[in-house]
């Protein structure tokens, strides 16, 4: 098992210079306010246990979708006030990430403050991986650790080059979410199981590819289970009562024939909850899969027989991977079977009986509104880079912070 670099491997920090990445990238309203401190929150051990050694700390992150420099509204400087109360300490904004600006607030940081720089993006070097641009970025410090384990999938100038030029560690974020994933799935205690829900088959390929080798069961939910589904003989489904995608049946075929090969068990929906209108609490049935209306009824949830089937496979498992929810979650009554399967698991879980890593920000939503988000093992902050661990594919920011 790869082993990487942490705080404790970078020795005295006392009075050294350390640029930390985070991910600040949190939701705001029209206003400027933060709605959700999740992702500042996690970084602040990081931060202060960096502080407790000495260190001085620049913090640099990305922020929404800036169209070049100046985009106000991307601007990190309206996350200050949220930091300095997340840290209980005073932080210093600098209205640019390199140059001389950057230099000269540096030299006169006071040993209790924390100093944020803007927002990386606002260079489009940034996303380029660009080595100069990452030269300019570390200039002022001695040390690079590494917090932003929600970008580590994008080889970015602050992700990779950065680290490359410096002493270099995970910061205690970073260490926890790769720890948590490597037991969900590199080292997991078996039997494993996982359950993936979402829309379309075509945007998780690579994942039900990649899990169909790793895991003892797997459930497909969501609007990707109707094209298994079909692929599996289910005549009722179709393109007006369902999100099926019928150029994938062969590709849902193959994938359930490799799951066969491997000994994966598929786990599919054996009653589904069928809606009139797409809104909450419109008129709603459950129905065996031989009576889904052909048309003017839509598949919403799985019904209470799957339900009982997921939760019954769960009993047998020791761990969990979850990603994507089992039906359409944000409306009532179809958020039911997504609620009772993650709250199962939540029991599980407390009781000792389950390890639970759950992902994605669907998924993190999806728990939160069943009332479980801080009853599971863990759960990643990380959209993108969380799908592509699971579909075992190489994270830059994370494989250049190897031993």
């Amino acid at each position: 098992m790869t082993e990487y670099k942490t705080i404790k491997d970078l020795g005295d920090l006392n009075g050294k210079v350390v640029m930390l990445r985070a991910d600040l990238n949190v939701p705001m309203d029209e206003n400027f306010n933060v709605t959700n401190t999740a992702r500042i929150d996690r970084t602040v051990p990081t931060i202060k246990t960096l502080m407790e050694k000495g260190a001085k700390v620049v913090v640099i992150s990305h922020f929404g979708r800036p169209e070049g420099k100046g985009d106000m509204k991307n601007s990190l400087s309206h996350i200050v006030k949220d930091l300095e109360k997340a840290l209980g300490k005073h932080v210093v904004f600098v209205d640019d990430c390199i140059g001389s600006k950057v230099e000269d607030a540096v030299k006169n940081m006071k040993n209790d403050e924390v100093l944020l720089l803007e927002n990386l993006r606002f260079y489009n070097e940034e996303k380029k991986g660009d080595e100069n641009f990452a030269k300019e970025l570390v200039k002022p410090a001695d040390v690079y650790v590494s917090d932003a384990f929600s970008t580590a999938h994008r080889a970015h100038a602050s992700m990779v080059a950065a680290a490359k030029l410096l002493p270099s560690a995970m910061g205690l974020l970073m260490e926890e979410e790769v720890n948590a994933l490597s037991t969900g799935l590199n080292n997991p205690v078996r039997p494993l199981i996982a359950i993936v829900g979402g829309s379309k088959v075509s945007t998780k390929l690579d994942l039900l590819n990649n899990l169909v080798k790793k895991v003892n069961k797997l459930v497909i939910s969501g609007g990707m289970a109707h094209t298994f589904m079909k692929a599996n003989g289910i005549d009722t489904i179709n393109e007006n009562n369902s999100l099926v995608q019928m150029d994938m049946l062969d590709t849902a075929k193959e994938i359930m024939a490799t799951a066969k090969s491997n000994n994966c068990e598929i786990i599919l929906p054996t009653d589904v909850v069928v809606s009139k209108e797409f809104k909450p609490m419109a008129e709603h049935k459950t129905v065996d899969l031989e009576h889904i209306p052909a048309e003017g009824w839509s598949l919403l949830d799985v019904g209470e027989k799957t339900i009982a089937a997921i939760n019954g496979k769960l009993d047998e498992c020791k761990t969990l991977v979850w990603n994507g929810p089992l039906g359409v979650f944000e409306m009532k009554p179809f958020d039911n079977a997504t609620n009772k399967v993650a709250q199962h698991a939540a029991e599980l879980t407390q009781e000792g009986k389950l390890t639970s890593v759950a992902g994605g920000g669907d998924t993190v939503s999806a728990l939160d509104n069943a009332g479980v988000a801080d009853k599971f093992t863990y759960i990643s902050t990380a959209g993108g880079a969380f799908l592509e661990w699971m579909e075992g594919k190489e994270l830059p920011g994370v494989a250049v912070l190897a031993k």
